[in-house]
């Protein structure tokens, strides 16, 4: 599967991708051929963590590097 970090597109094109919303289908198309239909399934994707507001420094990064291991460790 491949994986494209949205930081690494031009911001234009970012925001595109972005403002897909769940059913809604984007089409990637190149001289006139369409090269890719994508359509985001889950909301629950789009929507940002929760702020990690009201714990002390040393808990808010404690969780801060919990969270990361456990994306590291998903992701590979």
């Amino acid at each position: 599967m491949s994986q494209i970090d949205l930081d690494d597109l031009p911001p234009k094109i970012a925001n595109q991708l972005a403002s897909v919303k769940p059913g809604e289908e984007l089409v990637l198309v190149r001289g006139g051929l369409l090269i890719a239909r994508l359509t985001v399934s889950d909301e629950t994707l789009l929507t940002p963590p929760e702020p990690l507001e009201g714990l002390p420094a040393e808990e808010h990064v404690a969780e801060v590097m919990s969270q990361f291991n456990a994306m590291i460790h998903d992701e590979f």
